[in-house]
């Protein structure tokens, strides 16, 4: 089973990008985020003919995640709850079963900088989140939450930690919040395959940033151990990072034996 995650920043812009992708990259369930749409314009009909099914949650011009899948889309739930949005969960999780894996689509907030009211809503989300996790989910089930957590869990995954240091992103109680989500049990499946640093998810797209191996690993595969203990394979498709008018982010794929 192959799951992938990849923030477009911008659906409506990156539609033939993505149709392209998911025709080479074949994943079975992929996640999205900033797709920048409203529920009524998704393209469910454009994945339907590439044989997928889709969910979305979107509020229009802002964020949005979506969960695309060929093995099956169950149980779907946006939000913490599936009730109307809150100003604080603002279309940044969706979740579903699909081919008996529960997958959530997450998109944590950016937090701006360290000292704004962002930044503490952006730790609140991400209590939130562990919070859900440890009252709505079994980590000896095969659960896997994937998305763009705004966050470089440590240094390895940062161009430059001295430029760094201090901003969001790279803030301790930051990596803290992310560390709590694999103390109740999930497992950075990229990590389980590869040491090395400088190995990133998202170059800026100033001063040629992708170019220059200037970057952050903020996207993540955290997947409970029992899946973790069947994954096979994972990489970040910088290859997807290429060309014109690419997102920001390229994707991440891992592969699990069933």
């Amino acid at each position: 089973m192959r799951v992938a995650t990849w923030n477009v920043n911008s659906l409506k812009a990156r539609l033939g990008r993505v149709e392209e992708w998911l025709a080479y990259a074949r994943p079975d369930v992929l996640c999205l985020q900033e797709t920048k749409l409203a529920d009524s314009a998704f393209p469910s009909l454009a994945f339907a003919a590439l044989g997928y099914e889709a969910a979305h949650c979107g509020q229009g011009q802002w964020n949005g995640v979506a969960i695309l899948s060929r093995v099956g889309i169950d149980d779907v739930v946006a939000g913490f709850s599936d009730e109307a949005e809150d100003e604080t969960t603002e279309a940044r999780l969706l979740w579903a079963t699909c081919g008996g894996v529960r997958v959530a689509s997450v998109y944590v907030p950016n937090g701006r900088s360290v000292d704004s009211e962002f930044y503490v809503a952006k730790l609140a989300w991400l209590e939130r989140l562990r919070q859900h996790l440890a009252t709505a989910c079994d980590p000896t089930e095969p659960l896997v939450v994937c998305g763009d957590f705004n966050v470089a869990p440590d240094d390895r995954d940062v161009w430059d930690p001295t430029k760094l240091h201090g901003n969001t992103h790279v803030s301790p109680a930051e990596r803290a919040a992310v560390a709590a989500l694999r103390e109740w049990g999930l497992v950075d499946v990229f990590r389980r395959h590869y040491d090395e640093d400088r190995l990133y998810s998202w170059w800026d797209y100033r001063a040629g940033d992708f170019h220059q191996g200037r970057g952050l690993r903020i996207d993540l595969i955290l997947a409970t151990r029992v899946l973790a203990d069947r994954s096979t394979y994972a990489l970040i498709d910088r290859f997807a990072r290429k060309g014109k008018a690419p997102s920001d982010h390229a994707p991440l794929l891992a592969d699990f034996d069933r």
